[in-house]
């Protein structure tokens, strides 16, 4: 049975696009354009005082397009100009150990920059530097880290180093983390709404034809024991399929195939109605998730940032994650997905083909949608009598203050099943010649007679909770200082990753390292590519080195 919600929220025509600030936080829109905000907003905010409707239920699946968006008039199209958001940052900064020997931050499991990125250098154009998050394009790959014996922890924690291939004075320093990934058996029943827009700016082959197309890739894999709702929102927002089995197909696929693009988007109205249906359904002990599938172009309803934020938050501590799918271009606002998604411990996707949609949806299905350990921090202390400068390379928006790290009440990143979590630092031993800071002239000198730990680069310290807990664990591990060895394929492919997401940033720390190097790295490490998406790694490299050239 489909259950069809009347409307819920009526606006008018579409408001402009405005840029907002939360805190210090810095939107930058993609080039060339620069958006200013209007002096008196046109949109129309309407967070209580939503009227609410009879619902009218119908047998047939086909009737369900009463409450879809209705399509756009050609007329009323946006026009083809790039209003893309990114959130600025710089890279992090080099560090003296003698003077702040501490560097901590929480994890990060997103890979959408990765395949945003990949939209844009197979479209004929580089990024821009603040649409590259290095991290996410590290993390996108999986490696072979050990496996995790879940009696101990829900994940193993290893670390390597070796000569950094851009500067043979430094050494890079990997941090992996490998999540248990738990029999299919073990797996706990899934309830799962999926919140699609259907406003008119998700009119497009790259946007709601693929979120249908991907969706039902991922309802395919469910069973009796799941649940899955269908809830769309643009001017009018609705419940097109009430909470129903997994093992349904038949009627999960007729509702999604109803759906259409057009009208104005009114985001915050359908978060609040898929919260709704995810408590309905909520499923105690079970996976429960709310999918959100945007271009992020919400220009109706709860449009102000830290109101979507603080609804998603209250939610989360409900136990309903959020997890986001960012579609399509010219429009993609990237800053809020990534932020949406965080506020409601989930991961953030970009689906830019099929493919993608497979690799998230289906093959990782697991990772994205069942979480091993919540608010894992990683803090490493750097012993300033072996190391005199280190730089983590990615995880600019992840940083937390020192005393976070022992402080539960702070949010953090999670880990979902089977998932690959990697760090880099680039360190600079003491008298290596690899150090870029001159030391104070009066600062304090560290101590070179520590010989309980003289044989220490550093110490790696994570803080994890286990799901559903308020108090986290500990887990502690010594970086012994060696001769620089062999990179694994682990190593020197994530190596070549961050130097390809340096060099798109604009390649400040990686030397004379250029992308015909890069290719040659990534090429010797790609190992066993079994899914091809190392090989793609290494046509994207040739795609940039080709745009770099006819930029010349």
């Amino acid at each position: 049975m489909i259950g069809l919600a009347a409307v819920l929220t009526a606006v008018g025509c579409s408001a402009p696009e405005t840029d907002r600030q939360a805190g210090n936080d810095t939107f930058a829109p993609a080039q060339p354009e620069v958006l200013h905000p209007p002096t008196e907003p046109e949109v129309a905010v309407a967070l209580e005082q939503i009227a609410v409707s009879p619902r009218i239920a119908v047998s047939d699946a086909a009737h369900a397009s009463r409450v879809l968006g209705q399509p756009t008039h050609p007329g009323n199209r946006p026009q083809n100009q790039n209003r893309e958001r990114y959130r600025h940052f710089d890279d992090n900064p080099v560090r003296r150990a003698a003077e702040d020997p501490v560097s901590t931050f929480s994890i990060d499991v997103d890979t959408g920059s990765y395949a945003n990125v990949r939209r844009m250098l197979q479209s004929g154009r580089l990024p821009s530097a603040d649409a590259v998050r290095v991290e996410e394009m590290i993390n996108y790959f999986g490696y072979d880290y050990p496996r995790p014996d879940p009696r101990q922890a829900p994940f193993s924690v290893s670390v390597e180093q070796t000569a950094t291939p851009w500067n043979a004075r430094t050494r890079l320093v990997q941090i992996g983390i490998r999540g248990h990934a738990p029999a299919p058996e073990d797996i706990p029943p899934a309830n799962l709404v999926f919140l699609v827009d259907v406003s008119g700016s998700m009119n497009g082959p790259d946007r709601l034809p693929l979120v249908v197309n991907g969706l039902k890739l991922l309802a395919r894999q469910l069973g009796a024991n799941d649940r899955i709702a269908l809830v769309v929102y643009a001017a009018r927002t609705g419940v097109v399929l009430e909470s129903t089995a997994g093992d349904q197909t038949a009627t999960i696929m007729a509702a999604l195939d109803q759906l259409q693009a057009g009208g104005s988007t009114n985001g915050g109205d359908g978060l609040r109605m898929a919260y709704g249906q995810a408590r309905q359904g909520f499923i105690k002990g079970g996976i429960n998730r709310v999918i959100l599938a945007t271009d992020g172009d919400f220009n109706v309803g709860t449009v102000d940032q830290e109101a979507l934020l603080d609804l998603i938050r209250r939610q989360r501590e409900s136990g309903i994650s959020l997890t986001t799918l960012g579609v399509g271009g010219g429009n993609y606002n990237d800053y809020l997905m990534d932020q949406l998604a965080a506020a409601g411990d989930g991961n953030s996707a970009y689906i830019d083909t099929l493919s993608e949609a497979r690799k998230v949806l289906v093959e990782e299905r697991h990772s994205t949608l069942m979480t091993i350990a919540s608010d894992v921090k990683i803090q490493v202390e750097f012993n300033p009598a072996v190391v005199a400068e280190y730089r983590l390379i990615g995880y600019e928006n992840r940083q937390l203050e020192r005393e976070d790290f022992n402080n539960d009440a702070v949010d953090a990143g999670d880990i979902g099943a089977g998932h690959t979590v990697t760090a880099l630092y680039e360190v600079a031993l003491t008298g290596s010649g690899g150090e870029r800071i001159d030391p104070l002239r009066y600062g304090e000198q560290a101590s070179q007679s520590d010989s309980a730990h003289g044989d220490e680069l550093a110490f790696v310290r994570l803080r994890y909770k286990t799901p559903g807990e308020s108090v986290s664990q500990l887990l502690e591990t010594p970086v012994r200082s060696t001769d620089k060895p062999a990179a694994s394929d682990n190593l020197a492919f994530a190596a070549a990753v961050a130097a390809f997401g340096q060099h798109l940033r604009g390649g400040e720390h990686l030397e004379q390292f250029t992308l015909a190097d890069i290719h040659a790295l990534a090429s010797q490490a790609r190992g066993d590519d079994t899914d091809g998406y190392r090989g793609e790694f290494l046509q994207l490299i040739r795609l940039a080195e080709s745009l770099s050239l006819a930029r010349r």
